[in-house]
């Protein structure tokens, strides 16, 4: 199975990489003796389709208002957020010499000269370059019969301007002056705007990131000389180039080796952490890193085409999906625009009817103007924002508004075991010395001998010993054979250390106590002294102590927590009984994980399918929520809706946390935003006017930005809440 990302990979003295030019080859039983952890077959062929398990079509925005596709989130951050700042610079003096906002907080202006024309000046050019975005999405939504916010915005903005015009002018009542309701409402949706471009490119950190994983520079054959070589950038690489790589250095473009053996580090692509040996005819990825020895490898794929390009492509695709809260948003812009318009309709005709012109064109125009929910503007936007921010200081990369907002109703959690509720790399678990032998010498002499490996059962052996603070003597002439194992001379003694055809070729017998280790799925390395058995070790895949805290966690949430795993049943029980899952899924096929969660739907559950690799994918894009814990590979975020940064398992209680938090205050906002309209149109409309009460402009005005500051304060508190893995508690 796979094994998430780990940030010293890559990062070996050269001295390092000659010991592990020697040292791979030799633990070739280590890898495959007794070992059920790791399932790799899954790895086969790499598989990095295109995801089909979500719907990333292109989030419209405000009822069609396409805000993706020209030149990404980034420019329409910039131009949103330069638009903001120049209209209010021209919306302060605007609303300051506003007639009508002088008359609302009691301050004197002239009746009369230039003062007078500030407002409509400044209001005008406000009007024609703040409010461009939103007529032309008005026009589009017009275009497209789906009325929405954009229609609803623009259909304010251009009665409050003409209205405002004709009582600058005198044509009208001085009451119908609106340029400073016109100057707040474009700077309001304009902020609203900014801060949710702000929020689906906020996740663009993630591509920085993948696109950092090719190298500066590519060493490429040129000509016919296979010594000659020249230095050029990935750019220029060409389909059926031969680049050289280098030990330690990453591969410039997908290809296959051509010349040379070598363990690539594939933990981008795979997340597998140990590396995998790749030889002549062998595919590698665009990204990966040599870690041992030099390849030649030919091209087969450059710049767009290469997985690593298809990763930033899916996660790309992804951030542009839109939210059920975000389209309730759009939906309920669309309803309030024939509610207001149906209003305003009516209301004309009643004023109109009981002889009343006058009242009827002012109240018809101020029930248009304040029908515009400047806080439906931001009930999604503000929170969506906050909610992103706070997911990504916890590590939370959410791709996919929609399983963000799902994951509060998530009432079974699936786990993958290696890699996900454990580390997915060998820690020792037993030692076993023979009559006469201490534990902690054999210990000690194994990790002796396998001080110059960079193997990672090596690295586990030497850091047991590290962690017990044992003395490791200095060991000299490393060696490591195929098949069998190593071995180095230890204070003029012969130590070796090796599975099965190590003892083969000693004719030795394994240590009795190997056997229940063996039945339990262990890696069995044994320990010799010439050809004595001296002892034996046993590793095996660590529970990461963190899954203990998980798995209660979400049990005290209501949650239950299924295991899924490849191993032998043995060994799943042994994992689940010490993390307290009572419910596994042993011996399953990667191929059959998707069913798994199909039975488990079946059931009526709705499911979050926690996994970190390729074997995973078909079992996240299944699932009604995929979390790719660890970074995971290019298919697994494609078929996942939220990325966890971290491998800590705690992070999935922090989503389903952050998900409730947040859905609970767009369902507010919504209402908060919804209710201001609902009441304040009937009242401008004078619903009430039988009994003598007709809400004046000013009052809706007022109502209007108080929905606004109660839809913004009460998206900031979502910023209180904690969702660090240290706050959960088992």
């Amino acid at each position: 199975m796979d094994q998430p990302r780990r940030e010293h990979q890559g990062l070996q003295t050269p001295d390092q990489r000659d010991h592990d030019a020697h040292d791979h080859s030799g633990h070739a039983e280590h890898d495959h003796h007794q070992h059920a952890e790791h399932d790799h077959s899954g790895h086969a062929g790499h598989d990095h389709s295109g995801h089909a398990g979500h719907d990333h079509s292109g989030h419209a925005g405000h009822g069609g208002h396409d805000h993706h596709g020209h030149g990404g989130h980034a420019g329409h951050v910039a131009m949103f957020r330069r638009l903001f700042w120049v209209m209010l610079a021209f919306a302060v003096p605007t609303v300051a010499f506003s007639g009508m906002f002088a008359m609302l907080l009691g301050y004197p202006l002239p009746d009369s000269g230039p003062v007078t024309w500030i407002s409509p000046v400044l209001g005008t050019v406000m009007f024609v370059i703040g409010g461009r975005p939103f007529l032309t999405g008005a026009v589009d939504e017009i275009r497209a019969k789906q009325p929405g916010m954009m229609l609803l915005i623009g259909l304010a903005i251009t009665v409050a301007f003409v209205a405002s015009w004709l009582a600058t002018l005198g044509v009208v009542a001085h009451d119908l002056d609106f340029w400073w309701e016109l100057a707040l409402l474009i700077v309001i949706m304009l902020l609203g705007h900014w801060i949710e471009m702000r929020s689906l490119a906020q996740a663009g950190s993630a591509l920085d990131s993948l696109a950092a994983l090719l190298p500066d520079e590519a060493e490429r054959v040129s000509g016919s000389d296979p010594a000659a070589t020249e230095t050029v950038t990935p750019a220029d690489l060409r389909v059926g180039d031969v680049v050289i790589v280098r030990p330690g250095g990453r591969v410039p473009a997908d290809g296959e080796v051509v010349d040379g053996a070598a363990d690539v580090d594939e933990s981008m692509i795979t997340g597998e952490s140990a590396p995998v040996a790749r030889t002549v005819g062998d595919r590698v990825v665009a990204g990966t890193v040599s870690t041992d020895s030099a390849l030649r490898i030919r091209v087969t794929a450059t710049g767009d085409d290469t997985a690593l390009a298809g990763i930033q492509r899916l996660v790309s695709d992804a951030q542009a999906s839109s939210s059920r809260a975000q389209r309730l948003a759009d939906r309920a812009a669309g309803w309030l625009f024939w509610y207001a318009l149906g209003a305003g309709i009516l209301t004309a005709i009643v004023w109109s009817a009981i002889g009343r012109p006058d009242d009827a064109l002012i109240n018809t125009i101020t029930v248009l103007v304040i029908a515009c929910p400047h806080a439906l503007g931001l009930a999604i936007p503000l929170v969506v924002s906050i909610s992103t921010e706070r997911a990504a200081r916890a590590g939370v990369l959410v791709t996919d508004r929609l399983a963000l907002e799902t994951m509060r109703t998530v009432d079974t959690v699936l786990f993958d075991k290696t890699g996900t509720l454990t580390k997915g790399e060998p820690a020792l678990v037993g030692v076993a010395a023979v009559a006469g032998r201490d534990e902690d010498a054999v210990l000690a002499l194994a990790a002796s001998a396998e001080a110059d490996s960079e193997h990672p059962l090596a690295v586990a052996i030497v850091a047991a010993a590290s962690a017990k603070g044992l003395d490791v003597p200095r060991a000299s002439g490393f060696r490591s054979t195929v098949g069998t194992g190593v071995g180095a001379t230890v204070d003029g003694r012969a130590i070796s250390v090796g599975g099965p055809g190590l003892l083969a070729e000693r004719g030795a017998h394994p240590l009795p106590a190997t056997e229940e280790w063996a039945s339990h799925g262990r890696t069995v390395l044994h320990v010799l002294d010439g050809d004595e058995v001296i002892g034996a070790l046993a590793l095996a895949d660590e529970v990461r102590p963190e899954s203990r805290t998980a798995v209660a966690a979400l049990a005290k949430r209501g949650v239950e927590v299924v295991m899924v795993t490849g191993d032998a049943q043995t060994v799943a029980d042994a994992v689940a009984a010490d993390l307290g899952i009572t419910r596994v899924f042993a011996g399953v096929r990667p191929e059959d994980k998707a069913s798994t969660v199909r039975a488990l739907q079946a059931e009526g559950k709705k499911v979050a399918m926690v996994g970190d690799g390729v074997n995973d994918a078909p079992a996240l894009a299944q699932a009604d929520v995929g979390l790719a814990i660890g970074a995971g590979t290019d298919v697994a975020i494609a078929s996942a809706g939220v990325v966890l940064a971290s491998s800590d398992p705690r992070s999935v209680v922090s989503v389903i946390d952050l998900s409730s938090a947040s859905y609970r205050k767009m369902q507010q906002n919504l209402w908060w935003a919804a209710g201001y309209n609902l009441i304040s149109v009937p009242l401008a409309a004078g619903v009430l006017a039988p009994i003598g009460f007709v809400m004046p402009m000013a009052v809706g005005a007022l109502l209007m930005s108080a929905s606004t500051v109660i839809v913004a304060l009460n998206a900031q508190l979502l910023r209180r809440i904690d969702l660090s893995p240290e706050r959960i508690s088992a």
